[in-house]
């Protein structure tokens, strides 16, 4: 607990001062002033973010992809095996997967972080392994982790981080993998946003209407059976994921080291929510990379007050939208850096 308050800690508010001379510089660019519309905006928050202005150019963007299983799969919240989670944490190792894909393609590597899977995966260079349980207990009759579970995927997610920063990661995607993990990201999001089951509960993988209404039933049960509690650790560790738990650290660590967070669809949506309430001042350093169309994505989004950069209407996870936003970051960044100004014209 110790770590984690000194993690807490460490999160300094980004600062709005470098925001502003940012928008001023981007006044005095050789172009029509806003002609780069929500670009600048962007740029103004990665130098709030970097305490720079221009800010630094984005070089070595970094995935961290967070895995776990979840007791709560018995209740029949989804129609896949827990053993493609395990198969996924090893594609991803592989380099197979769609967000291998789209990560080579925008230049981004990628680290696996084991958080909680059921069936250990094969060791791996690219895998890390918090070793805290194989998957959580059902959420729906029981917490979901002890608060001592809860810190040490917290913690495991910080650690991780850490060492991608320590090797020159300058921009951190949140990423997630796990068979039935929009239940417990659907009942982070009704809890830290207020929202009933029913918004916020989405098909995740495509279930049928049948299995729809047993998730939202679920969800609902889960959220009663927690109660009125809304302490941030309490709340992570009896509605979350390990996977959920650990990415929140990833985030936290980013901002303590003043490093910006891009967030992915609905399972990071809810685990930056859960950052966001354990130390509110990480909210400032949190980017959305896209609009998943899992309806407490929106929710979770709309609470943290982000506007996500695409609208694909993906719904993969992985960190797949996430990483389609970088080249916007990347441009960002750039376009404060090099851009000649107004009065440098002619010379």
């Amino acid at each position: 607990m110790n770590e984690l308050a000194t993690l807490l800690a460490d999160v300094e508010p980004v600062d709005d001062r470098f925001a502003l001379l940012a928008a001023e510089r981007h006044n005095g660019l050789a172009k029509p002033q806003g002609s780069l519309g929500r670009l600048e905006a962007l740029g103004a928050r990665l130098a709030a973010v970097a305490r720079a202005c221009p800010p630094p150019a984005v070089e070595d963007p970094a995935l961290v992809i967070a895995a776990g299983d979840h007791g709560v799969h018995a209740q029949g919240v989804s129609p896949w095996p827990q053993e493609i989670t395990t198969m996924m944490v090893e594609n991803f190792c592989a380099g197979r997967a769609s967000a291998n894909a789209i990560a080579a393609a925008c230049g981004a590597r990628v680290a696996v972080l084991d958080a909680g899977v059921a069936k250990p995966p094969a060791d791996h260079p690219a895998l890390s392994a918090a070793g805290i349980r194989g998957g959580t207990r059902d959420l729906s009759v029981e917490p979901a982790m002890t608060e001592a579970e809860c810190t040490a995927a917290l913690l495991a997610g910080a650690e991780l981080a850490g060492r991608m920063i320590d090797t020159g990661a300058d921009l951190i995607i949140l990423g997630d993998m796990g068979i039935a993990n929009t239940t417990p990201s659907a009942a982070l999001i009704a809890a830290f946003t207020g929202e009933p089951a029913d918004r916020v509960t989405g098909r995740g993988t495509g279930i049928d209407d049948r299995t729809l209404e047993v998730k939202i039933a679920v969800v609902a049960a889960a959220l009663a059976r927690h109660g009125a509690d809304r302490d941030p650790l309490r709340t992570l560790a009896s509605l979350g994921g390990l996977e959920h738990a650990a990415l929140a650290g990833v985030a936290l660590a980013a901002a303590a080291r003043r490093t910006p967070v891009l967030v992915d669809g609905v399972n990071t949506v809810a685990a930056a929510l859960a950052a966001a309430a354990l130390r509110p001042e990480a909210t400032g350093y949190l980017i959305a990379g896209h609009r998943s169309v899992e309806p407490g994505a929106s929710a979770g989004l709309a609470h943290l007050g982000l506007e996500p950069l695409l609208d694909l209407e993906l719904r993969l996870g992985e960190g797949t939208g996430a990483l389609l936003a970088v080249p916007l970051v990347r441009s960002a960044a750039a376009v404060l850096r090099s851009v000649a100004g107004l009065d440098e014209l002619g010379t």
